[in-house]
């Protein structure tokens, strides 16, 4: 009998798990093989391989992800590159045209500016906020409209709604990045996306140790983006989706109470005078508070700011810390801090950056699971270096 659970809580510990456990085993275990002995499958995609994403492993996430986001289908792959990769390179063929919002991460931007034209694909991007504006750049060759539910690195929140709307009216395929707020925060199948992407090395494993990703979504489009998967060869081995798994377990704990800290760390840094700008969609100040508000049940554990000081400033206040660690990714139970221009969104030209507000002295940080006020009274100290 199949198991249903209304909470998330419950579905993060239970759903996808194999019935009858296998030999007891209260955790799941590591299948540490390539393949398995042949079951008489008559079609290719059945056959069970690792390369085919099909292991108990697998299946037991994809099942698993599915609940979380209340979607008909999950895949996991080996990392969120790949997911966004796959996904995109199989809802669109050559001479296919794409909507993507303007304020992406770097290697999301740098997918579509610098490998589009060889797969004889094109793009458009979109202001987020603006959608009278889409239709002028919609094209009889449009195929998806992608965007993120929070951008990185600016935590922008565009208008999901109007952009689900706008698929359904021009028949587009609608593809977010949900990364930051995590299904936690945000589930985009129940708001009608059709796919929700995510890169499981962040927030779903919450220990940066391992790189996957994940696509969540309708059964049809799952199933056509896992075998275009199983050609280009993007499959999470079976020791990162044990991890994975295990990580997940207590996504829930972590990510709400990662943005409580978040929240309060952002107010702390609004306040101070040594800081210009703090982007948070938390904050009553941020330009998106009410559609985030509307959107989220929480608004995750990242944050970004710059310092009245620039570029110097923000590289001697992260010399000055002492709890982060300087380092990119995010999502992990410890705080990390970066400059996106030198990391995330090195691959993208000075001049996009600063035509995206991303300036060389935003400073990104994921709030970990240290307590907030040790996070607090580190960013103090390190702040009177400006003063």
């Amino acid at each position: 009998m199949t198991r249903t659970f209304k909470h998330i809580e419950t579905k993060l510990i239970h759903a996808g798990e194999p019935r009858p456990r296998i030999l007891g085993a209260v955790s799941m275990p590591i299948f540490q093989t390539a393949m398995y002995e042949y079951g008489g499958e008559t079609d290719y995609n059945d056959i069970q391989y690792i390369r085919l994403n099909n292991t108990p492993n697998h299946l037991a996430l994809h099942q698993k992800l599915a609940a979380l986001e209340n979607a008909e289908g999950a895949l996991v792959t080996a990392s969120g590159m790949a997911a966004i990769s796959t996904t995109i390179l199989t809802v669109l063929s050559a001479g296919d045209h794409l909507l993507a919002q303007d304020c992406l991460y770097g290697g999301t931007h740098s997918f579509l500016t610098k490998d589009f034209a060889g797969y004889g694909l094109s793009y458009n991007f979109i202001d987020g906020n603006d959608p009278e504006s889409w239709k002028k750049k919609l094209q009889p060759s449009t195929r998806a409209i992608y965007c993120e539910s929070m951008t990185n690195p600016l935590l922008q929140v565009a208008d999901l709604k109007a952009v689900v709307a706008f698929a359904k009216e021009h028949n587009l395929i609608s593809i977010i990045d949900n990364t930051f707020p995590s299904p936690i925060g945000f589930r985009p199948p129940e708001w009608g996306f059709d796919l929700s992407l995510h890169s499981c090395t962040k927030y779903l494993n919450g220990h940066s140790d391992i790189v996957g990703g994940a696509v969540i979504g309708r059964r049809a489009l799952i199933e056509k983006i896992t075998h275009r998967l199983n050609h280009l060869g993007g499959s999470m081995d079976p020791h990162a989706a044990f991890l994975l798994h295990r990580g997940m377990k207590t996504l829930a704990l972590r990510v709400r109470y990662q943005s409580e800290s978040a929240g309060e760390v952002a107010s702390f840094l609004e306040m101070h005078p040594a800081v210009a700008r703090v982007n948070y969609p938390g904050l009553k100040s941020h330009p998106h508070h009410s559609r985030a508000r509307e959107l989220f049940d929480c608004f995750s554990g990242m944050l970004s700011f710059e310092l009245k000081g620039g570029l110097v400033a923000a590289e001697h206040f992260i010399k000055a810390t002492t709890l982060p660690v300087i380092a990119p990714s995010l999502g992990g139970v410890e705080t990390l801090i970066t400059r996106p221009s030198t990391t995330s969104h090195a691959g993208m030209s000075p001049v996009d950056r600063r035509l995206l507000g991303i300036s060389d002295g935003l400073i990104r940080v994921s709030i970990g699971i240290e307590s907030r006020d040790d996070i607090m009274d580190d960013f103090e100290q390190a702040l009177k270096t400006q003063q």
